[in-house]
């Protein structure tokens, strides 16, 4: 009964995130951490899903001709190594928790008040600053085991890096490289197959990724204005950010 509700939430994650060019790693993250999930395993799960829903809408905006690789790879040189690194990086349960907190709190603000653009070109070209932007996600990235384009974007576009399309491209190509970097990193700190035994249970939430990933991506959720898709996905964030926060505190003050 548990595995099927989180099937029901990662299927809406899925698709609320794909729609808007993210895979949604933070919030599988969190709903894992929520249900009681084995912290150790829970980042293999969640970048698991990542992978599955990025994948697609990476695909999309190549064939779309969205990604530039001559301005995409001085975010990846480092995120990709350093994602792997946090990937192996054993922490505290307590520790991964409040982590993760932070981060949707970030997030969910992001999403919910986006930052009005101011172009810099000496920053959106800077190689350097690029590249410690995307080394510094992607060891985060690794950590907890989420993609990173969530964080990613908001910078993107205070910076005026590009149009909001060239932005969702680079967030979900950057997602996608990081979840597989980092998901390496947490299948050499799981140390063998008896671990990796425990994520068994949870196999129904990567065809509900799918099929969420799917729609998102196809139908963009015509429904609903991508402004209305953002605030509802915010909304989602900053609820498990504070079911978190609560958690984390729990767990510190007990």
């Amino acid at each position: 009964m548990k595995v099927a509700l989180l099937a029901s939430l990662f299927f809406l994650t899925a698709l609320l995130y794909a729609s808007v060019g993210f895979g949604g790693g933070s919030t599988y993250t969190a709903l894992l951490v929520l249900t009681g999930a084995n912290y150790l395993i829970i980042p293999v799960i969640s970048l698991v899903c990542n992978i599955i829903v990025v994948s697609g809408n990476s695909l999309s905006y190549l064939r779309a001709g969205l990604i530039s690789w001559s301005r995409i790879w001085p975010f990846l040189i480092l995120s990709i190594p350093m994602a792997w690194l946090g990937g192996i990086i054993p922490v505290s349960q307590t520790l991964f928790i409040g982590l993760l907190a932070l981060a949707l709190l970030f997030a969910g603000f992001s999403l919910l008040f986006r930052p009005t653009p101011k172009p810099n070109p000496e920053l959106a070209g800077s190689l350097p600053l690029n590249a410690i932007i995307g080394g510094g996600l992607g060891l985060l990235s690794g950590i907890v085991g989420i993609g990173g384009g969530i964080f990613l974007a908001p910078i993107l576009h205070r910076i005026g890096w590009g149009q909001a399309k060239e932005i969702a491209a680079v967030c979900s190509l950057f997602i996608l490289v990081n979840s597989i970097s980092g998901l390496s990193g947490q299948l050499i700190k799981l140390g063998g197959l008896e671990q990796l035994e425990l994520t068994r249970p949870y196999w129904l939430l990567a065809p509900a990724v799918l099929l969420g990933g799917f729609i998102g991506n196809r139908m963009s959720l015509k429904f609903f204005s991508g402004d209305t898709v953002r605030k509802l996905t915010a909304v989602l964030v900053l609820f498990v950010a504070v079911r978190l926060v609560w958690k984390f505190l729990t767990l510190t003050l007990s």
